[in-house]
């Protein structure tokens, strides 16, 4: 027979107030994280711009 254990998934509420998701906090935190996001987009988005721009005048 084969026995099989039993795993306990315990749900842990982790949410951020809202008012803090602007917050410059630095490490590991949601806040960083979505700053993160944030500059990554923005950085995405310039070198688009960048490469349209060299495209069209050269």
């Amino acid at each position: 027979m084969n026995k099989q254990s039993k795993i306990e998934i315990k749900e842990t509420n982790n949410s951020v107030d809202k008012k803090e998701l602007n917050l410059w906090k630095r490490g590991f935190t949601p806040q960083a994280e979505i700053w993160n996001g944030r500059m990554a987009t923005i950085g995405i988005g310039i070198i688009f711009i960048i490469f349209a721009l060299i495209s069209q005048f050269s």
